[in-house]
């Protein structure tokens, strides 16, 4: 077996699965992870556990925020997604459909709230009143057609298809609005700053670019590795639970591929919610008061002010007023 070069490890051997306090299992999914094998308070444990990820996140992120002047919208972005994690935490340790709906409801809306930031920014009061009436009836019906299907391929193929239009508008407004090739196109009606000073910008701007496709690379690389070893999970089940029996417990553990899906969501979205962060500053043309701090690729990148802002005192935005109003324009 191809478990057996690791016998030597010293392990602990994987209990049998019995009933739990919340039996019985009423959710409509069951994932790879054996119910009830370590506590009876919790039906999967590693997949209870993996969410923990998401609230420290999350808190994370709610604290850089407050710390350093973010648009409120993304403190609402980072509870909403502290609330996937605690839906997550409470399905997956009881596996009872109430729970499920908390859990996977959860990620739709707050899908639903990234895209209302995304498409109502710039726009006029009536068009992101029009927006959010539409984006609450789009939630309410998913809501509502997914408790009458009660198919989980409705809800991840929803939440794939929401992910990736936020995903694609925030790239366009980022190239549109920050390529210097591209902003130099629809910036010939305004005011025009001195060769020296543009020729600043665009290499700050080409600059920032490049980090933020670094953040992004590295978001989807999370995500799609996630999703790569949960399919595997899903489609070799049966040998990865006789794996793990073999190998015993904790080592066992590294082979629950749902959990890792979760690390792999966890991380990835945290990376897209600090790169809207830095993106929304550099449209409102702050792009001199705001960096990214990402000293290593194994450490959490965070937007914080500069120091030139914090010494000010306040965020003074963009020296001239030409990016900002082009962006408003434009968007």
């Amino acid at each position: 077996m191809a478990a057996q070069p690791f016998s030597w490890l010293p392990s602990i051997a994987y209990p049998p699965a019995q009933d739990g306090f919340w039996s019985p299992v009423t959710s409509t999914l069951n994932w790879c992870e054996e119910d009830y094998y370590v506590t009876i308070y919790a039906a999967e444990i590693v997949n209870t556990l993996t969410n923990l990820l998401f609230m420290y996140l999350a808190a994370k992120g709610i604290q850089n925020c407050l710390n350093n002047g973010h648009d409120k919208v993304f403190v609402v972005t980072f509870i909403g997604y502290l609330l996937v994690g605690m839906g997550s935490f409470m399905f997956h340790a009881s596996l009872t459909y109430p729970m499920q709906l908390v859990d996977e409801l959860s990620m739709i809306y707050t899908t639903c709230l990234t895209c209302f930031a995304t498409f109502s920014y710039g726009k006029s009061k009536l068009y992101s009143q029009v927006l959010a009436v539409l984006l609450v009836g789009l939630a309410l019906f998913i809501t509502l057609y997914y408790h009458y299907l009660q198919d989980p391929t409705f809800h991840q193929n929803a939440y794939a298809i929401l992910t990736s239009i936020v995903l694609v508008r925030s790239m366009y407004l980022m190239e549109v609005n920050l390529r210097p090739r591209f902003r130099a196109k629809k910036s010939k009606t305004e005011r025009s700053p001195s060769k020296d000073q543009q020729a600043r910008e665009d290499l700050r701007d080409d600059k920032i670019i490049r980090k933020m496709w670094t953040l992004i690379v590295w978001g989807l690389t999370f995500f799609l590795g996630g999703f790569a070893i949960w399919t595997l999970d899903n489609e070799a089940c049966s040998t990865l639970r006789q794996w793990r029996r073999q190998i015993g417990m904790p080592w066992g553990f590294l082979l629950e591929g749902h959990g890792w899906w979760h690390v792999g969501t966890g991380i990835g979205a945290y990376y897209y919610i600090v790169w809207g962060i830095w993106l929304r500053h550099c449209l409102n043309g702050k792009q001199d008061d705001y960096e990214l701090v990402w000293p290593a690729w194994y450490t959490l990148p965070v937007i914080v002010r500069t120091s030139k802002a914090s010494a000010n005192g306040h965020i003074n935005g963009h020296a001239n007023g030409h990016t900002n109003g082009s962006v408003k324009k434009e968007l």
